[in-house]
């Protein structure tokens, strides 16, 4: 059975690169998918005042880790968009989070398969999920995402390892270099 939900849209164009992270052209989402073409994404990392991470459940009509945790929010950029017009408009999209001022850390290549741009913003309230995208929010710490992975629940693995790179320049809440 196939759980991508149409209202999903398959037809977006989205920025097709190559190996160093130029644009070559563009692709609807369904193409890029299906061939595994080389893509650009954000990840967005929001603490709140304790340093825990907003945490997404991603719902069952994803086309990538249907049902499975993301440390972040984040997208994959349309054809056009560059890495900061869309991380603020996937927080917002996703979150409801607006006008919170968002840092840009690194980029990098996950699995050849994506080229991924990370930011860090901070961010104390409510929360609005997209319901076509985010089933929940949950607060975590860096600790408790370590200890949940490790025993087993289901990460989108390109967050995981975003955040590791992530924890390599900063300090998140309590969580050091020395914790890992």
């Amino acid at each position: 059975m196939d759980t991508v939900d149409p209202s999903l849209s398959v037809a977006e164009l989205v920025a097709i690169v190559d190996e160093n992270d130029n644009v070559v052209g563009s692709a609807t989402r369904r193409e890029m998918r299906e061939k595994t073409l080389l893509h650009r994404a954000t990840y967005i990392f929001v603490q709140n005042c304790k340093g825990q991470l907003y945490v997404q459940k991603r719902t069952l009509t994803k086309d990538y880790c249907p049902g499975w945790f993301d440390v972040c929010s984040g997208g994959v950029l349309q054809y056009g968009e560059t890495y900061e017009q869309n991380a603020y408009r996937e927080l917002e999209e996703e979150m409801g989070i607006s006008g919170i001022q968002l840092e840009h850390h690194f980029s990098f290549l996950f699995e050849k398969f994506v080229w991924g741009d990370v930011w860090f913003g901070s961010y104390d309230g409510e929360v609005t999920p997209q319901p076509e995208e985010v089933e929940s929010v949950h607060l975590m710490s860096v600790s408790e995402i370590k200890e949940r992975a490790a025993n087993g629940e289901k990460f989108t693995p390109d967050g995981l390892m975003a955040l590791d790179k992530l924890l390599q320049v900063r300090q998140i809440g309590p969580y050091s270099l020395s914790q890992r």
